[in-house]
């Protein structure tokens, strides 16, 4: 692979360097509940800011539609990088205006500020070129170089991501290299046994990754919502559990190819069962063929696989040399459905080898169950890319730094 690293920007001292970072993370009443991805992002905002560059963040947070709103503001997160890097950190706030033009200004060596969202301004993610030009920049303006190190937007095509660098001298950070490489493993050069997690609520949203990752894995393992289409392939009933219809003859077709290479398809053998979606609602464990025998009959769904598929999902990860696991395997965040994507993610700080997270809900879920990021081989930054990546996608903030796969 080819990649265009830092160290190809040269004497970086006195430098503006404008830092494409995503720190979107989640907040609750203004409180930042999971600071993942600001870690992530330290180390290459620490080099830059050693190497004597006035270093200058942007990202984006949540989906304000081009309008500002108080409860996406990046505040919260400046202030949180300040304290992780035990260095005075200024927030301006506006993204391209008078506020940011003072405090880039004011900027001295190894210096850092934190620009307001970036999808305050309708431009960052519009569909029109020219917009999206036109904001590239006005934040081309701030800086002599950029550097793109926020992984989870790389599949997108927007001015921060996408313009940006090809108005500038720009390179990848230290964050993007290292998901590059995890990733380049995943798929090219991953140690055997191999297995893959697959979870959360739609087959339709792993449907590409599937495709590509069946004639490269050894073990495919299948909860979450989308088990519930894979048992409906198979001609069981699931209730009232999540059940793509349209995805049905994919299903049976992705069946038949992992028989025909010789891939073990793991499916749920029991499934914890609920009276409706809430953490009070009454729940029991069934067999994966008799969801509707449940007392709930057609009204029960599923809402987290059961302790025996837990165990079975468990030893299949232990005595894999590479494992990659994306989307919980029921609905974590309420405590009775938290059991299997607890064990699944025990399991996978167990492997003797490389163990994978891949980001968005199963990074949020793994924190929330209590496990550290050292736990584990890898935790990605980017959900949504990395399944792009993995589906063999060509994306485009990857593209513009050089990136050959």
């Amino acid at each position: 692979m080819t990649l265009r690293t830092i160290e190809s920007l040269g004497d970086l001292r006195g430098k503006k360097v404008i830092v494409r970072c995503d720190l979107n993370v989640p907040l609750k009443d203004g409180e930042i509940t999971d600071d993942g991805r600001i870690r992530a992002s330290l180390p290459t905002l620490r080099q830059l800011m050693a190497a004597g560059a006035r270093v200058i963040v942007i990202s984006h947070l949540g989906r304000p539609d081009g309008v500002p709103t108080p409860k996406y503001s990046l505040a919260p997160v400046a202030r949180r990088l300040g304290e992780l890097l035990v260095s005075p950190v200024v927030f301006a706030d506006d993204t391209v205006g008078p506020e940011a033009v003072a405090a880039v200004e004011k900027l001295t060596e190894g210096d850092l500020v934190v620009l307001e969202n970036l999808r305050f301004d309708p431009r960052e993610t519009s569909k029109d070129d020219e917009d999206r030009e036109s904001f590239a920049a006005d934040l081309a303006e701030f800086a002599d170089a950029f550097v793109s190190d926020g992984f989870g937007v790389v599949h997108r095509k927007q001015a921060s991501v996408f313009e940006l660098a090809g108005l500038l001298p720009s390179a990848a950070g230290g964050l993007i290299a290292t998901e590059l490489d995890v990733l380049d493993k995943l798929t090219e050069t991953p140690s055997k046994p191999y297995a893959v997690v697959l979870g959360g609520s739609k087959v339709s949203d792993k449907l590409g990754v599937i495709a590509h990752l069946l004639p490269r894995v050894d073990s495919l393992l299948i909860g979450g919502g989308m088990l519930f289409t894979f048992l409906a392939a198979q001609g069981h009933k699931v209730g009232s559990s999540l059940l793509e219809v349209d995805q049905l003859d994919t299903v049976r077709g992705y069946l038949a190819k992992a028989d025909e290479l010789g891939v073990q398809i793991l499916l749920p053998t029991d499934v914890v069962v609920a009276s409706k979606f809430g953490a009070d609602a009454e729940h029991e464990v069934r067999a994966a063929d008799d969801i509707e025998g449940s007392p709930w009959g057609e009204a029960g769904l599923g809402l987290d696989i059961g302790p025996a598929t837990a165990e079975a999902f468990a030893a299949v990860i232990r005595s894999s040399k590479t494992v990659f696991w994306n989307g919980p395997m029921g609905v974590f965040e309420l405590e009775p459905f938290a059991a299997g994507t607890k064990t699944v993610a025990q399991a996978l700080t167990e492997v003797d080898g490389l163990s994978v997270v891949g980001g968005g809900d199963s990074a949020a879920a793994v924190r929330a169950l209590g496990f550290t990021d050292d736990q584990f081989g890898h935790i990605s930054t980017g959900g949504g890319a990395s399944l792009e990546f993995l589906e063999g996608k060509s994306l485009p903030g990857l593209t513009v730094l050089g990136w050959q796969a």
